[in-house]
């Protein structure tokens, strides 16, 4: 899973805790800090411990690990960094008052919502079969063996005594 994936999915599961205004923005490029920013509003602290649980929980489940957490005791504000991007989790007092908003606007928002598409399996593509014509009738051709060749035998000489016999009983 690629990056982009991975914050939108981040989000998608902070939308499933009932966080309130979402932004995911896109810094690929335009920032060393990291690729991704996450911003979210969490009401309350106990809100804001559960959308943060529920990120991590979720995101551990599908094999991404936290790199970094701070704000652990913080009643208004917690950040996760999963390496290529951010997660801002905020009360609505925090977020007005620290803007992240406005200090990443040079980075273009993305539309969490959007379920990247699975590419397809290619299917092999269908063999196209020609009209099948009369099969004309071939000559056939005389088969070669993968004999060997006879060896003639030699004719063996008769004797002088056999061709004597033979005469002698002729007669």
């Amino acid at each position: 899973m690629n990056p982009k994936e991975t914050v939108c999915l981040a989000a998608r599961y902070a939308d499933s805790k009932k966080a309130e205004n979402i932004k995911v923005i896109d810094l690929e490029g335009l920032s060393s800090l990291c690729d991704y920013i996450l911003i979210a509003t969490a009401t309350s602290k106990p809100h804001l411990e559960a959308v943060e649980e529920e990120i991590s929980t979720k995101l551990k489940q599908e094999g991404v690990y936290k790199t970094n957490r701070d704000g652990v005791d913080s009643p208004i504000w917690r950040v996760s960094d999963y390496g290529s991007f951010l997660v801002h989790i905020m009360t609505p007092e925090a977020r007005d008052f620290y803007a992240l908003d406005k200090i990443f606007s040079f980075g273009k928002e993305i539309d969490y919502t959007l379920k990247p598409k699975k590419a397809a399996a290619k299917k092999p593509a269908a063999k196209k079969t020609a009209a099948k014509k009369p099969a004309a009738k071939k000559a056939a051709a005389k088969k070669t063996s993968s004999k060997k060749p006879a060896v003639k035998k030699t004719a063996v000489k008769k004797t002088a005594t056999k061709k004597t016999a033979k005469k002698t009983l002729k007669k």
